[in-house]
């Protein structure tokens, strides 16, 4: 007798078991390819720490990334004391997005502190060092704050003096192509090198403006053009420089590190 192919019963248990096999298969395949997944992550992010710096080879004879990354030390700085801490026992897997939503590894920012929209502000941060003969040659630091959309995440990169860009750079965000997220547009970028990050009273007096820097715009060295188009982000990215390189971010480690002291 022939089986009744056409039922309900059977057209459910048929999607049911290809249910269970496709979910197998898509639960291995996130299994097996995980680690290499977080390979790539890992390999990104240092990418964009070493554009940021301008040290990004991308020619056919460049070595890999992490050959390239070889010559960068990775340390840790306590943002309180401005100093450097082994308070963290494993860098390579520090999250410090994770530590600033952990209450017992971060302090809540007011509302006057918290101009980046970060709400909490890790205690734990990775500074990033290139030395050469002479010393310290650049110094990359992480920075992030809220833009329109989304918290942008990225790096912003400085000459030995502590005070002149090298670059910055952006790695993740969600703000709107051809607008916002012109913050990835080389041009943009370009901008930012040589510019100066503080005043001769300490403040930082790196500002991104509304329009253009031209030859008559005053204290033109402290001052990058805004996006065009995309005022809100233009402000996020100002808020969290002065966050980041202010007195409740990198200032204090960068006094330090000024006179020796880290």
């Amino acid at each position: 007798m022939a089986r009744n192919t056409d039922s309900i019963k059977h057209t459910i248990i048929v999607a049911v078991i290809l249910c269970v096999v496709c979910s197998i298969i898509v639960s291995t395949a996130a299994v097996v390819l995980r680690p290499a997944q977080k390979a790539n992550k890992a390999i990104d992010f240092k990418r964009n720490i070493l554009a940021a710096a301008g040290m990004l080879d991308v020619s056919k004879e460049a070595k890999s990334v992490n050959e390239q990354f070889s010559i960068v030390e990775t340390k840790v700085v306590d943002l309180r004391t401005g100093k450097y801490t082994d308070a963290v026992s494993n860098i390579e897997i520090y999250d410090q997005r994770k530590a600033a939503k952990d209450t017992s590894m971060s302090q809540k920012l007011s509302s006057d502190e918290d101009i980046a929209g970060l709400s909490r502000r890790e205690n734990y941060s990775k500074v990033f060092l290139v030395k050469n003969a002479s010393g310290l040659d650049k110094l990359i630091l992480p920075i992030r704050g809220y833009g329109l959309w989304s918290t942008l995440k990225g790096f912003v990169a400085l000459e030995s003096d502590l005070n002149t860009v090298v670059g910055l750079g952006y790695y993740e965000h969600g703000e709107t192509p051809g607008l916002g997220g012109e913050v990835d547009n080389p041009k943009w970028k370009s901008l930012w090198s040589g510019k100066k990050v503080y005043s001769d009273n300490g403040d930082v007096a790196l500002t991104v403006i509304k329009g253009k820097v031209t030859s008559t715009t005053r204290q033109a060295e402290h001052k990058v053009d805004g996006l065009s188009g995309a005022t809100l982000t233009s402000n996020g990215v100002d808020n969290m420089i002065k966050f980041w390189l202010g007195k409740n971010g990198f200032a204090p480690y960068l006094n330090n590190l000024k006179k020796g002291g880290a």
